[in-house]
């Protein structure tokens, strides 16, 4: 009866049904857990990529441990609840051959079903819901364009006062950071150096890289094959994005904002392409690297801050691949609980009001950041507040930093230059591992970090106002709290002394 019940939740939306009380509520229950996306696919006897999520705790940070312990008691508390949690579940998967994934980082688990899998599924109480995993085309900004005029130091770097940090004696030393993009020329000139998994002489790929792309996803071959085990950048975006992070040929190509930083990285894309699921499997081993079998999970080599230069669509197709809203927000609560900066671009939806839509900017978990041009205008592609799609009118972006015609590294030992959110982000990324740097009790503080890094920003104001909060006032939901400073953000860090206690804990 459940089931002929459950099959009916899935099909309401096409035709008219006439129930009783008690029938109505138990398909209003099963029908809570299933977006109308999937369950259109599914009542047309699709087999359907889904995230079957499970029921979690919030996870609670433990910011007066040092930031290895941190991460250690965050995974540790994450695994073991999803191996409670999602024992009965992959136990039944299993008995009916349906090839799983689980991922602790959310309490997901990553399956093909049809319709009846799903209804079974559905009336478990400790299922909470189905997010569907869509191959989706990334928003990652425009192609580089080849741009081989050395300028020493690159104007964003200087924007945003990377070199006057520099002279104090603070590169970005002892900083981890991490970009989950398209891929990464580990031994571009401008890069070598700065890869984690280079020692001078030789390099070592395990903990510094891995690659989500596992299969095909976009339909066409990659340059790069699959499950790659080294370093490979598919489209030029990901060199592009970790080159302003650390990025520095030692001699005249200082691209870089932290050179001194040292950077592992995630391939999340298929030339472009993504999955929820990919994204997913970059932020838990981020959390916990592994070997390049995916074996000996380390969470004491987490990276302190993770740099995101993407978006995923969260309207119903085809405009966008409803992406995992739930699982994403609960993973990026879950690194940043475990003590690490998520940085994220706000999008290149343009100048309209409420246009930062897409995960991961818009959640408050992730520190959100616009572009601008060299000379402080907002970038016209640049994504405004408030945060709308959630309904919550959040203030969004955090900050502004340059993503106007920056200069960085493209593969084949080259430099290009490319616009967009995405190209912003990684200024923050290295600004933050400047300021990480210049004061160690910071690391695995990403509260007070985003706090610095707010309250030292340029302040910026337009005459635009949006849902109710006007442009001239700071902040303000076109340039946020303002254009970052790397001097003052530093200034102000040194001004800390020992560990924060301010409720985070």
């Amino acid at each position: 009866m459940r089931h002929s019940m459950l099959a009916l939740a899935l099909v309401s939306a096409l035709i008219p049904i006439s129930l009783s009380p008690l029938a109505a509520a138990e398909v209003n229950l099963a029908s809570s857990k299933i977006t109308n996306s999937l369950r259109v696919r599914w009542a047309a006897g699709e087999q359907v990529d889904v995230l079957i999520r499970l029921r979690s705790a919030p996870m609670r940070a433990q910011r007066a441990l040092a930031f290895a312990e941190q991460s250690e008691h965050a995974v540790r508390v994450l695994q073991t609840e999803a191996a409670s949690s999602q024992k009965s579940v992959l136990v039944w998967l299993q008995s009916h051959a349906i090839a799983a994934r689980p991922f602790w980082i959310a309490n997901v688990i990553a399956a093909r079903l049809d319709a009846k899998q799903a209804m079974a599924l559905a009336e478990r109480d400790e299922v909470v819901g189905f997010e569907w995993d869509a191959p989706f085309k990334a928003d990652i900004g425009q192609a580089a364009t080849a741009f081989e005029d050395i300028r020493a130091i690159e104007p964003n770097v200087i924007r945003v006062r990377a070199p006057e940090v520099w002279a104090l004696g603070y590169h970005g030393e002892g900083v981890v950071i991490a970009g989950q993009d398209t891929g990464f020329q580990w031994d571009h000139p401008a890069l070598k150096t700065s890869y984690l998994g280079w020692d001078g002489v030789t390099a070592n790929h395990n903990y510094h890289w891995r690659d989500a792309i596992t299969a095909d996803i976009d339909g066409n071959s990659n340059p790069c094959g699959m499950a790659t085990q080294a370093p490979c950048d598919d489209n030029s975006h990901g060199t592009h994005t970790i080159g302003t992070m650390s990025g520095n040929d030692g001699g005249s190509n200082q691209i870089g904002v932290a050179p001194a930083a040292r950077w592992i990285g995630c391939r999340n894309m298929d030339s472009g392409t993504g999955r929820p699921s990919t994204y997913l499997d970059c932020f838990q081993w981020f959390a916990a690297p592994t070997d390049l079998n995916g074996q000996n999970p380390d969470p004491a080599r987490a990276p302190h801050v993770i740099g995101n230069s993407w978006g995923c669509p969260v309207g119903p197709p085809p405009a966008g691949e409803d992406c995992a809203l739930a699982s994403f927000a609960t993973a990026i609560s879950n690194l940043k609980a475990q003590g690490i900066l998520i940085i994220v671009a706000a999008g290149n939806a343009g100048s309209s009001c409420a246009s930062v839509i897409d995960p991961p900017a818009i959640y408050a978990e992730a520190f959100t950041i616009g572009a601008t041009d060299n000379s402080d205008a907002i970038a016209g592609f640049s994504s405004r507040g408030p945060v709308t799609v959630d309904g919550s009118n959040r203030l969004k972006p955090d900050v502004v930093a340059p993503g106007v015609s920056v200069r960085s590294a493209v593969p084949g030992n080259a430099y290009g230059s490319k616009s967009g959110t995405s190209m912003a982000t990684p200024n923050a990324v290295g600004v933050a591992a400047l300021v990480m740097s210049a004061n160690p009790a910071l690391r695995g503080q990403p509260e007070q970090v985003e706090a610095i890094l707010r309250e030292t920003a340029v302040p910026l104001t337009s005459a635009t106002s949006c849902g109710g909060m006007p442009g001239s006032q700071v902040p303000n939901p076109i340039f946020g709290h303002g254009r970052l400073d790397a001097l003052a953000a530093v200034q102000r860090a040194l001004q800390v002394d020992g560990l924060f206690t301010d409720g985070f804990e």
